[in-house]
């Protein structure tokens, strides 16, 4: 390692290595992502889903290349005039030249008279832009001409992928620029300089563009297509990770300055210092995100790959390009507090080395009064409520949400997304007959054939994705699967829905326990010790629990959330597991260091010295940054975020900088079991006593 890091901060190689990367990173943006269009998130199902053969199935039938918008008509909840219901009539009429066919079929006015649907048989458009315009193009012609206070709002399915089309239309742009700027501020406060914050900026930055086609590029090669909700995630989490990694080597190259006069010496020093700590790092977090690759849902599978080979170019970026790039400059970069040669550091004094004496004299007391504070915010997680609705998943509310509303208001609350009942063609009668019979089903109507399969549309009592369209899903898959010869299979958005979510359920059963034994392996093999990886993990799911307890309790009381989605369980623990353990290998790699020297007390302390300030600072950093994904009006994400920022901000501030330290000191030597950094100077005594 020693004659690569010389070769990365040589006074000649540096450029060896800057050019090299510079002209990789010209040809990656060069070829670019090959991505030809937006692309709105996907539902993923494996096919061995029963909504996903449903919708495989459909594509048999003679309406396989169609599909439908729905466009409600009211007046607020007033009921409508005779003027309105000829003014719908007209606009059907109008809407029939958008239609796939030149054809609407007349509205369906609702038995209160409160509202008009109108169906409108459209042509499938994969190309977010042009469903879009298209969208937009109903919207106009459907509200042209209409009388004062009558609406025509878009919703049902395509209403629905539109809107959540518009809330990722720019979505890479706004998210890159908020993580940009918030970054950047914060870098700036951090380092208390008008330019040094520019370097580790513009480093991480180009590894974000790269990381970006890179991802798309490897995606591809699994036949998954990123959507904007993945590429959003993934800028966050480079940003969020390089930054971290650019904030452990520039604080080591600092201490290096004081320690070494050439400063190409001082940084090969900090690189082979806080080297193995970002390997380490970056390891861990990369195969914790690879453990999605085993997932059911395609969109976990996206997430996985994508982020992964994020973290792989951060990373390499931290380890290559940026020490190579710092040592370009003197140590006038750090001005205006520049670590002089000879000067005294912050080993010995400073809040941090106060905080380690402080902790150290009552480990015992801290550490309970740690656990006290985690498990009482975890009590929270006892009140959790999973699964969002399509109608909940936003934070403002968008024109199909309101339209699905006005229509489960107005029809029977199924109307919207009836479920869709496949079965051999010689059936569908009997199968229309019996799901009739069901709880919960309002209706049943046999619909298109292929003389081989027909489907038979089920309207539900229940509001689409609720608890109870889901027992309704649950008990019409009963009663179809025993009708002896049908074959019949229950698909449509409720059912989707539930697939879902059970998938999601599978996913997280099998994932968790595997990122929870890699980050263990890992930390065993990093400290070659058993006890201390122990604690370490035990600190990160306390960590983890806490600030899902903390969030929900947000949720309820601030934000109002009804419930938490599906994937934000899997996905926080994911990335605060896999990020908090970071801040574990920071500061336990360099208090392993100091413990060969100084022994475990003394060692733990000067670690918490030198890095304090870095990991509070990263953690800071990493907060922020995911708190950046909740300018966009998902829930999902802006959950994922408040989640994920609540418990960096314990790791960082608490578990990392109080609770990890306590356990050290109440365990003392036994925290490296069956390891042994014994410290040359205890040795010199070992041996002095016993001679």
């Amino acid at each position: 390692m020693h004659r690569l890091t010389s070769f990365i901060t040589g006074r000649r190689t540096s450029w060896i290595v800057l050019v090299t990367f510079l002209l990789a990173a010209g040809a990656v943006f060069a070829v670019g992502s090959g991505a030809t269009s937006d692309t709105s998130p996907g539902i993923g199902l494996p096919a061995s889903a029963e909504s996903a053969r449903v919708a495989a199935a459909q594509e048999d039938l003679p309406s396989a290349d169609s599909t439908s918008a729905l466009l409600v008509f009211s007046r607020d909840g007033a009921k409508l005039t005779d003027a309105d219901i000829e003014a719908v009539t007209a606009a059907a009429s109008d809407l029939a030249g958008l239609s796939k066919d030149d054809f609407v079929p007349p509205p369906t006015v609702s038995d209160d008279g409160t509202a008009a649907l109108v169906v409108v048989p459209l042509e499938i458009i994969e190309d977010v832009a042009a469903q879009a315009d298209r969208a937009e193009e109903l919207r106009t012609t459907a509200n042209a001409d209409l009388p004062s206070g009558l609406t025509a709002l878009l919703t049902g399915a395509e209403g629905f992928a539109v809107d959540v089309a518009a809330v990722f239309k720019g979505a890479d742009f706004t998210l890159l620029l908020t993580t940009v700027i918030v970054v950047a501020v914060l870098l700036l406060i951090t380092y208390r300089s008008p330019w040094l914050w520019l370097v580790p900026l513009v480093v991480v930055g180009t590894a974000d563009g790269l990381a970006s086609i890179a991802a798309t590029r490897v995606a591809a090669l699994a036949g998954i297509t990123l959507d904007a909700s993945v590429t959003g995630i993934l800028s966050v989490l480079v940003f969020g990770a390089g930054t971290n990694y650019a904030l452990l080597l520039i604080a080591r190259y600092r201490d290096e300055l004081r320690l070494h006069e050439d400063r190409r010496d001082a940084m090969a020093r900090a690189l082979r210092g806080a080297g193995p700590a970002i390997i380490a790092s970056g390891s861990t977090v990369t195969l914790a995100l690879l453990t999605l690759v085993f997932a059911q849902l395609e969109g976990n599978r996206a997430l996985g790959i994508a982020c992964a080979t994020g973290v792989v170019i951060a990373m390499l970026f931290a380890l290559f390009v940026l020490p190579a790039a710092l040592v370009l400059f003197g140590r006038g970069l750090f001005w205006p507090y520049v670590p002089r040669f000879g000067s005294e550091g912050s080993m010995d004094r400073g809040v941090w080395h106060r905080l380690g004496v402080l902790v150290s004299k009552k480990p015992v007391v801290v550490a309970i009064v740690g656990a006290v504070i985690l498990g009482s915010l975890a009590l929270g997680t006892t009140q959790i409520k999973v699964g969002l609705s399509q109608t909940e998943r936003f934070t403002s509310v968008p024109e199909a949400v309101v339209g699905q509303n006005i229509i489960a208001d107005a029809f029977s609350a199924g109307s919207g997304s009836p479920a869709a009942v496949i079965t051999n063609a010689d059936y569908a009668d009997k199968v229309a007959s019996v799901a009739e019979t069901v709880d919960g089903v309002d209706s049943a109507t046999v619909g298109e054939t292929n003389g081989t399969i027909t489907q038979v549309n089920v309207v539900l009592d229940a509001a689409a994705e609720t608890p109870e369209s889901f027992a309704a899903i649950e008990a019409l898959r009963t009663a179809m699967h025993d009708i002896d010869g049908a074959d019949a299979i229950v698909g449509g958005l409720d059912a989707q829905s539930l697939d879902v979510t059970r998938a999601q359920t599978a996913d997280q059963d099998l994932v968790i326990p595997l990122i929870l034994a890699l980050v263990f392996l890992v930390l065993v093999l990093l400290l070659r010790a058993l006890v201390a990886p122990v604690l370490l993990l035990a600190t990160v799911v306390a960590s983890f629990f806490a600030s899902l307890g903390a969030s929900w309790l947000l949720f309820q009381s601030v934000f109002g959330f009804p419930a938490i989605d599906t994937n934000v369980v899997l996905f926080s623990f994911l990335f605060l597991v896999a990020l908090g353990v970071d801040y574990n290998i920071f500061l336990v790699t360099r208090a392993r260091e100091e413990t060969r020297e100084f022994g475990t007390r003394t060692g733990m302390i000067r670690a918490l010295s030198s890095t304090g300030g870095v990991i509070t600072s990263a953690g800071i950093l990493l907060a922020a940054v995911f708190a950046v994904l909740g300018v966009l009006p998902l829930i999902t994400l802006t959950q994922i975020g408040i989640i994920v920022c609540i418990g960096v901000l314990l790791d960082t501030l608490l578990v990392r900088t109080v609770i990890v330290p306590s356990l050290a000191f109440i365990t003392g030597e036994k925290f490296w079991w069956p390891g042994r950094p014994m410290t040359v100077a205890a040795e010199v005594r070992t041996t002095g006593s016993g001679s």
